[in-house]
């Protein structure tokens, strides 16, 4: 007999329950939120104050006669190659694009020199002001950074000797005064003296560019460390190193240190030194008609690392230039601690913001024989001089934020007037077609406005959104007065009852409003921020 159970007839049995596995969801990529070392994400306030040291350096471009170019974010890298001396490891190259090479331009001279050779162009008073790139080490809270702007004007052309020169000095010397900075000094040197100095000091001709990138070092190193940098790296002998240390460690006021020069015999009997005193010389006559000779110092010290330089060359430096104090105990900091205060600083770890100060702001100088390289000995244009002066930006604006109560002072958005709407009842509708048809005709007349983005605002939300904005002006449409075509101009920030604001009629009201603002702050907020830059107050 059969023990297996059997089932009834018309039964079924379910199959076992099989757990199918769900497809798991994407992961969501991970960022780290946070610009590349040496760069940094502009806004508000800060960019109020850039734009307006943009524009001011640019009218200072302007009147001289600059005409504006623009060139590529980036060069072929045979352009920028051998341009820049020991600093061109701090090239940015990019990646291979179909058998070019290309690199991040370096500064703004080089491609200028390069667009002058490649239009046959014979003369020209250029600006430009952009972005360049540099591999350095940064110290972002003294404005040297990877990824910053340089304002450049350069004058190219054949022209009678130095006069050019004593423009370009006095624009640099105009530009710093015109954003407030007037607590500096322009160090000059000529390339001609340096190399005639290190010639008669004994230097051989193929170490010259290695000893001055030594001798460049004088304004952040004493001259033993740059002594023994000579003699142990350059390979110079002491008796070399210390006849040049007889010349670079002067400096003094432009006339005074021009007058010991000419009283040198042996320099005078070199070509190339006599030559560099002789422009020096003729510089100076021009540099006092221009009333800038007194912000000048005549330093020998001054090398300009640079490759293309061939004649008078200059740096503006202020006292925030040089390397900071150490603060007491941070030298028995741990590299731990160290981290840890650099991230308390929001600086990272590379930051070198502690050990160097802010440079020099601006710098320039004569350079002949850049524009022949590119366009070559057999076209006109070949030896087509060329001098020009670049400002620091980043390194200008470090120090105008470091300003006493400056960036109290700033409001953070250009609006003029604020658009304002009161009444009420059962009618009151908040005039928001009405504020739109005003801040039209504002806007067409050139002047700054805003309004909120509101039906029918409270005219505690109206003061509010003006105060965050900053406006010295009210234009207030009331419920009665807008209906027989008058406004209400109101002064803000003066307190509740200070300003109980003047009626003006609609068709009279860009004019009032112009008036007005230029009474408060010369006519708009470019001017404004301006007058606080250069006020005596802050």
């Amino acid at each position: 007999m059969s023990t297996e159970l059997q089932q009834p007839t018309g039964a079924t049995v379910d199959a076992p329950k099989m757990r199918v596995a769900k497809p798991k969801a994407p992961k969501e990529p991970q960022f780290t939120l946070k610009t590349p070392k040496g760069t940094k994400d502009w806004s508000d306030k800060d960019m109020v104050i850039r734009e307006a040291i943009f524009e001011t350096i640019s009218k200072v471009f302007k009147r001289h006669g600059g005409v504006t170019i623009d060139t590529p974010v980036f060069e072929r890298r045979e352009i920028l190659s051998g341009k820049y001396g020991e600093d061109s490891k701090l090239i940015y190259n990019l990646e291979d694009q179909g058998g070019e090479l290309t690199s991040l331009r370096y500064d703004l001279t080089v491609p200028f020199a390069r667009f002058v050779a490649m239009n046959g162009i014979q003369n020209i008073k250029r600006y430009h002001i952009a972005k360049v790139y540099r591999r350095d080490q940064p110290a972002m809270t003294k404005g040297r950074m990877r990824e910053f702007y340089q304002c450049d004007f350069d004058i190219a052309g054949t022209y009678d000797s130095m006069v050019p020169d004593a423009e370009i000095l006095s624009i640099a010397v105009e530009g710093l005064t015109s954003v407030g900075i007037t607590d500096f000094k322009v160090k000059v040197n000529h390339r001609k003296i340096l190399d005639g100095l290190f010639e008669v000091c004994g230097v051989q001709l193929d170490d010259v560019r290695r000893v001055s990138s030594a001798v460049d070092k004088l304004d952040k190193a004493s001259w033993e460390d740059v002594k023994k940098e000579m003699m142990v790296e350059k390979n110079q002998p002491e008796d070399v190193v210390d006849r040049i240390g007889k010349y670079v460690l002067l400096k003094g006021s432009f006339r005074e240190t021009l007058d010991v020069l000419k009283a040198d015999e042996v320099l005078l009997s070199n070509e190339s030194a006599a030559a560099g005193i002789k422009e020096m010389e003729t510089a100076a006559a021009y540099l006092e008609s221009f009333g800038i000779i007194d912000y000048l110092s005549f330093d020998l010290s001054l090398a300009r690392g640079l490759d293309y330089y061939t004649g008078l060359i200059y740096e503006a430096v202020t006292s925030a230039s040089a390397p900071p104090p150490k603060a007491e105990g941070d030298e028995k900091l741990s590299s731990k601690d160290k981290k840890k205060k650099k991230k308390e600083q929001g600086l990272d770890e590379d930051d070198n913001s502690e050990n160097v100060g802010v440079g020099s702001i601006l710098a320039g100088g004569r350079y002949d024989k850049l524009v022949g390289m590119f366009a070559g000995d057999k076209k006109k244009n070949s030896s087509i001089p060329c001098v020009g002066v670049s400002f620091g930006i980043e390194r200008i604006f470090s120090l105008v934020k470091a300003r006493a109560g400056i960036m109290d002072k700033v409001r953070p958005t250009s609006t003029q007037v604020y658009i304002m709407a009161f009444g009420g009842g059962k009618e009151w509708n908040g005039f928001l077609p009405e504020r739109m048809t005003v801040a039209k005709k504002l806007w067409e007349a050139g002047i700054e406005a805003e309004f909120l983005y509101k039906a029918k605002p409270k005219p505690r939300q109206q003061f509010d959104a003006a105060d965050k904005a900053g406006c010295p002006l009210a234009v207030i449409l009331g419920q009665e007065e807008f209906l027989k075509g008058e406004v209400k101009v109101k002064e803000l920030g003066l307190g509740e009852e200070s300003d109980e604001g003047i009626n003006v009629k609609l068709e009279d009201l860009t004019a009032y409003l112009k008036e007005k603002l230029n009474e408060k702050n010369g006519g708009g907020a470019t001017e404004e921020i301006i007058r606080l830059l250069t006020s005596s107050e802050i």
